[in-house]
């Protein structure tokens, strides 16, 4: 495993606006689900990967990385974690990974970012405190963040995630040919899109 960031996987959040059953993280694509491909392009790069998740979704990711890897987060929509969203998973993430020298931010719902890319952005950061994913000038994931933001990411809390960080900070766009960094799954659509260009590789 590399001495570098560590990939923070987010894969706690509801998904409202995927209509269909089941979770969108845990939708086939191929013969895996959405999730994995995702957490296994992160593997691949060697880098340390850490998935913050919920109960229901612990035991397939328990199945690709080991326990003191998988930090559980509230069911979302239930008391209390119904506030819970995207900047207390990012929070959770770092803290139980504080002696990392920067961290990679990946949601779990982008199976087609490629391991080069979290690579290259990881690279990015040894330069700048903020580096980010972008696919001809459009930013995407991961978005990586140095050690010296250690506190403010921490601190976050709601849905908003990290941008009011990458709009305080300098950051820097790592231009990659991986349309891979754009492509989430938020619609069936969205799904079907990413079948067939899985199938197509």
């Amino acid at each position: 495993m590399k001495r570098g960031p560590v990939v923070v996987v987010l894969a706690a959040g509801r998904g409202e606006r995927f209509k269909g059953s089941g979770h969108k993280l845990e939708q086939a694509l191929g013969t895996e689900t959405v999730l994995a491909v995702t957490i296994g392009h992160a593997i691949e790069s060697q880098l340390q990967v850490l998935v913050v998740t919920t109960e229901s979704l612990a035991p397939q990711v328990r199945r690709m990385v080991a326990a003191r890897d998988v930090v559980i987060v509230p069911e979302p929509g239930l008391g209390k974690a119904a506030t819970f969203g995207m900047g207390h998973s990012i929070a959770a993430g770092v803290s139980a990974s504080s002696q990392a020298p920067a961290w990679l931010i990946l949601p779990g719902d982008m199976p087609l970012v490629q391991p080069s890319s979290l690579l290259a952005v990881a690279a990015a950061l040894e330069q700048s405190p903020i580096a980010y994913a972008q696919y001809r000038g459009r930013r995407g994931h991961p978005v990586g963040f140095s050690s010296e933001l250690y506190s403010e990411l921490t601190e976050l809390s709601g849905d908003e995630g990290a941008r009011r960080i990458v709009a305080r900070f300098p950051g820097v766009g790592v231009e990659l040919d991986d349309p891979g960094v754009l492509q989430d799954v938020d619609t069936q659509e969205d799904l079907h899109r990413l079948r067939l260009v899985r199938s197509a590789a």
